[in-house]
């Protein structure tokens, strides 16, 4: 079976519709679906819904009604086909009379496993693996990492100078980027789960990690990992513009698995030099993005402490994947280097 030219705008349409729910969906995968009709014209699409609503593909029917009798059903990954808060939509697929699916993940998981199989023992054609790797470093890449790792995404964030300054010798750290840097960070903080500091910037900086001026965003959970009790009352992350965790975890690891229990799949790192050293220090860094100021500053912290490297030899590797100019300020997307684990069992769809 070869993918036709419609179908693979479909599956590039597919993956904006995921990209866009990013942040609202966890611990469910933010899923992409377009529904072509008999004649290879496009007659529904959507995405996946909050926990307990609908899933992408039976939005996507629902635009489509009776257009979709002998289509396509172009999803981002592979159809359910067990029933949690909502019903398989490999039922729901059958039921609209869809002849063909194209696929770009199958399922990794055992509770949500088998929609392709049902599927083709109906007599729908089943296509799986269609731009695979675009959609799994895509909006699926979260929850791959929490069905593969256990463990939320850790995205880190950080702005500096040109010489990897985060703030200047006498403490001052406001407005290092410019305000299409600024408004970057809060549709970057829209797309995620929750956003975690240290004591020591909450202490220094007083932010209020919320997100702002991003229509239709949801409030990631802000988290403050404060072992020594420091976080004053007073503190504007404490406030009611959005939810708060006060975290005592002594390691990065045991701060994600508190995050991952509480269904957190993409974490934004905000942190000072010191927490971003210790999550790195772990390989517990998936991404970066990093904005750089056209500025110098010559002293100041450093966009990152100690990472307990020697020699140049080991030093820690990582792809860029995307450079972009925001203002008078560059934005770089890396990725680290290290492979993740096999899928594992659990951590399926509801």
């Amino acid at each position: 079976m070869e993918v036709t030219p419609p179908e693979r705008e479909a599956m590039a349409r597919a993956r904006e519709l995921a990209a866009a729910v990013l942040g609202s969906t966890s611990p469910n995968p933010p899923v992409g679906a377009v529904v072509l009709a008999a004649d290879g014209t496009v007659a529904g699409e959507g995405a996946t819904a909050p926990p307990g609503g609908p899933h992408a593909e039976v939005h996507a029917l629902a635009q489509a009604g009776e257009r979709a009798r002998g289509g396509t059903a172009v999803v981002t990954l592979e159809p359910c086909a067990h029933t949690g808060r909502t019903g398989p939509c490999a039922d729901a697929l059958l039921a609209a009379g869809i002849a063909r699916v194209v696929v770009a993940v199958p399922e990794p998981t055992e509770l949500a496993g088998g929609g392709a199989a049902r599927l083709r023992a109906a007599g729908v054609e089943v296509l799986e693996g269609v731009e695979r790797a675009e959609a799994e470093d895509g909006a699926l890449a979260s929850w791959l990492t929490g069905v593969r790792e256990h463990r939320p995404r850790v995205v880190w964030k950080v702005a500096a100078t040109l010489d990897g300054r985060v703030a200047a010798a006498d403490g001052s750290s406001r407005w290092i980027t410019g305000p299409e840097a600024r408004a970057e960070v809060h549709r970057l903080r829209a797309g995620c789960d929750a956003v975690v500091v240290g004591s020591g910037t909450a202490l220094t900086d007083d932010p209020q990690l919320t997100v702002r001026d991003v229509e239709g965003a949801r409030q990631p959970l802000r988290v403050v990992v404060d072992r020594r009790g420091r976080l004053p009352a007073t503190a504007r992350v404490l406030d009611d513009a959005a939810p708060t965790h006060v975290s005592s975890a002594a390691t990065p690891r045991a701060l994600l698995d508190e995050l991952f229990a509480r269904d957190v799949r993409r974490l934004l790192l905000e942190g000072g030099p010191t927490l971003a050293a210790a999550f790195l220090r772990d390989g517990l860094v998936d991404e970066i993005v990093m904005h750089l100021a056209p500025k110098l500053l010559g002293s100041g912290a450093p966009l990152v402490g100690d990472l307990g490297i020697p020699t140049i030899a080991d030093a820690l590797d990582l792809d860029i994947s995307d450079v972009t100019l925001l203002g008078r300020d560059l934005q770089v997307r890396l990725k680290a280097t290290r492979h993740t684990g096999d899928a594992a069992a659990g951590n399926g769809r509801d």
